[in-house]
Parts: structure tokens; C-alpha cells; sequence
């Protein structure tokens, strides 16, 4: 996954963590998935490899995996 790879902006009210935000961007199905990738060091936030599901996030936070990103929005 390159500079290249398209960044999709997911809106958020509030704060939100990063397993909750995997289920909600699509970057996995279901919450399961996200306990998965996560704990396999599949998911990177900014970069960098990230293995707290509870991690939280905020705006401006590109999380990574399976070849897709997604940035945390702040919902207007």
C-alpha cells in the first residue's frame, strides 16, 4: 500500500476507538474482524503499526488496512 492509495473521509461525532472505527469506515465487517486484524499488527494508524483496538483516535488520524485508508473526519 503506497503513498498512492486513495484516503477516504469517514465522519465522527465525538471521539471514537479504533476498533469501532474499523467496523464503521468498512475497512472490516464485523467487530470480530477488527479484534483480528488488529491483534495480527494488520492496522496502521498514521504509519505506524497499531495493536490497541482502544486506541483512540482523532481528526486527522489515517488508519490503514487491507490496502484501503481511511481518515477520521469531524462531523460538521
Amino acid at each position: 500500500m503506497g503513498a498512492g492509495t486513495p484516503i477516504r473521509d469517514v465522519d465522527v461525532r465525538g471521539t471514537i476507538r479504533l476498533g469501532q472505527f474499523l467496523k464503521l469506515s468498512g475497512l472490516v465487517e464485523q467487530g470480530a474482524d477488527a479484534k483480528d486484524v488488529v491483534a495480527a499488527g494488520e492496522v496502521t494508524v498514521n504509519g505506524r503499526a497499531e495493536t490497541r483496538r482502544g486506541r483512540q483516535l482523532a481528526p486527522g488520524d489515517v488508519v490503514a488496512c487491507g490496502g484501503e485508508r481511511a481518515r477520521v473526519a469531524a462531523e460538521t
